[in-house]
């Protein structure tokens, strides 16, 4: 047995890196507010309550929160800190806003237990065969911690960021990163779509993953999600999140750092969920109003848009003629 492990939240994540962590050689010691009784059968330790979750735990403890970010985590330290010893080591894995993790690390930091916010990236997959962990925190507490996250980790998905905060404010940037990838991939697909004659997506895809510049697991993922939803038809438009990204924007605006492409990448999603389109009545009515356009479409002014230019961009005077 190399150790044991307590994990707070046993959802998709938690269960998985639970999981994970058993077939590591690792005794897990579980704490949900929902008993999850098919647990047990993969020898996952589960608690009736924080109580005996505590007991369980060898020391120094290491306890992995995976829990929702926000009021919970504060619920939750307010409650475990009590009950643990200086030396202890309380990792946040799940998106918090890195200045709340800043503050938590500050407040807790007289009793002697370590706060270490770690950056989960990899998705369900990840936790249960490798997962990516971007952590911030004290370096004595990072020690403690380190040997387990790295073997929980994917080969070279592991990096100490640096102080508290560093975790949780580089999974935050790696969250804006993906949402421009994903939009960039979207408005790919989008061209794809309305090429001239119909296209072979999957094989496209399949394509870029072999040897393409744009090769990544997203690309798989989009090639796999076309074959297994078959297309688009029973796909909405709605696209929901849970704001973490809001939080990039806001702060690239505190440190007048420009990221037009994750700040659009948002300002898209959001655009996704506007079925009123109360926007685009807005300005067909004050286009109706300064020069008598058409609500809705014509086909006199699709024509116009698609024939009216006669050739494209002139040339410069010195290259006319030639």
């Amino acid at each position: 047995m190399k150790g044991t492990i307590g994990i707070i939240g046993l959802g998709k994540m938690g269960s998985n890196l639970a999981f994970q962590a058993v077939d590591k050689g690792y005794e897990v010691v579980g704490y949900d507010l929902f008993v999850k009784p098919g647990l047990f059968q993969d020898k996952i330790i589960q608690a009736a309550d924080m109580e005996e979750f505590i007991g369980r735990l060898s020391l120094p403890r290491v306890v992995l929160i995976f829990i929702p970010a926000g009021k919970p985590i504060d619920d939750l330290i307010d409650n475990i800190v009590p009950m643990l010893s200086p030396g202890d080591v309380l990792a946040d894995c799940g998106n918090s806003y890195w200045g709340d993790t800043i503050r938590r690390a500050q407040r807790i930091s007289e009793s002697g237990v370590y706060f270490i916010d770690s950056g989960t990236s990899g998705g369900v997959d990840g936790a249960r065969n490798g997962a990516c962990f971007m952590i911030g925190g004290d370096k004595k507490g990072v020690e403690i911690i380190e040997p387990i996250l790295k073997d929980l980790a994917v080969e070279g998905g592991y990096v100490h960021a640096g102080n508290s905060g560093a975790g949780h404010y580089v999974k935050l940037v790696h969250n804006g990163i993906e949402f421009g990838m994903l939009q960039a991939i979207g408005e790919g697909m989008n061209l794809l779509a309305r090429y001239r004659e119909p296209l072979d997506y999957t094989s496209i895809l399949k394509c870029w993953e072999n040897g393409s510049v744009i090769r990544s697991w997203l690309i798989e993922l989009m090639r796999q999600q076309l074959e297994k939803q078959d297309g688009y038809d029973n796909i909405p438009a709605y696209i929901e999140d849970t704001g973490e990204v809001n939080w990039l924007v806001t702060d690239a605006m505190h440190m007048e750092v420009p990221i037009p492409v994750i700040a659009q990448s948002v300002m898209s999603l959001i655009a996704s969920r506007d079925k009123e389109q109360t926007w685009a009545k807005a300005v067909a009515m004050m286009r109706h109003g300064f020069g008598g356009h058409p609500f809705g479409e014509s086909a006199f002014l699709k024509y116009e848009r698609m024939y009216s230019q006669v050739e494209g961009f002139p040339k410069p005077q010195d290259e006319q003629g030639t």
